[in-house]
């Protein structure tokens, strides 16, 4: 790594650099892929997505709820969400939350040995304590679905293009958005059989044809 950098060929011989090696990989080569990485980085979330994300941070719940910071979760649902709680309901979940610490912290077992956010949704709709803390189950929800990027709303134009031709430009928006749905979720839809698709639409109301074979 201490022996001189020499150029690929081509280069002149007066325009070659006297560094060494690893000053070469470091600074030309990793240097430059992680300011590239960072570009984009900020490119992708700008600066109030990455205040989001970093207050999402806070509810956190492995590590005995170390880092749950009650005072920082309630200006989470006062900034980003202002929408889903009313004036009343954001007084109320910082009650809620200490409440919540007092029994997490206090070594009850429905509430340990959870590291995820997702198991500590699970665990209170398990529990029967989404309907004891139900603004902090909302805030976790709302959490939950926050997109982490543009894929799945690339996947969805991509998908509306083969389902909405030209042939087919009169489509309704109801059976656009549902046909999106089997299309985009296929992995799902592909365990539904013809006949349970038969017996759901026909439980739907009394029809004068009979479905049944």
């Amino acid at each position: 790594m201490d022996d001189i950098y020499i150029a690929r060929k081509g280069r002149a011989r007066h325009q070659q650099d006297q560094n060494n090696v690893e000053h070469h990989f470091r600074v030309e080569i990793f240097y430059v892929t992680i300011d590239k990485q960072m570009q984009e980085l900020y490119y992708r979330f700008n600066g109030k997505a990455l205040g989001l994300l970093t207050l999402i941070s806070v509810l956190a719940p492995y590590d005995g709820y170390k880092n749950f910071d009650a005072d920082k979760i309630c200006n989470l649902a006062e900034e980003y969400y202002p929408s889903d709680f009313t004036p009343q309901e954001q007084i109320h979940l910082r009650y809620q939350l200490q409440h919540f610490l007092c029994e997490a912290r206090g070594g009850d077992p429905n509430l340990t040995n959870i590291s995820t956010l997702q198991e500590l949704c699970q665990r209170l709709a398990e529990t029967g304590k989404s309907d004891v803390y139900f603004l902090l189950d909302r805030l976790i929800r709302l959490v939950l679905t926050l997109p982490v990027s543009t894929a799945t709303t690339e996947i969805t134009f991509s998908g509306m293009k083969i389902m909405k031709t030209r042939l087919r430009n009169k489509m309704e928006d109801k059976f656009l958005v549902d046909s999106l749905v089997i299309y985009i979720e296929r992995e799902i839809s592909k365990s539904f059989s013809i006949e349970s698709i038969i017996d759901d639409f026909k439980s739907l109301k009394d029809r004068r044809v009979l479905f049944d074979v």
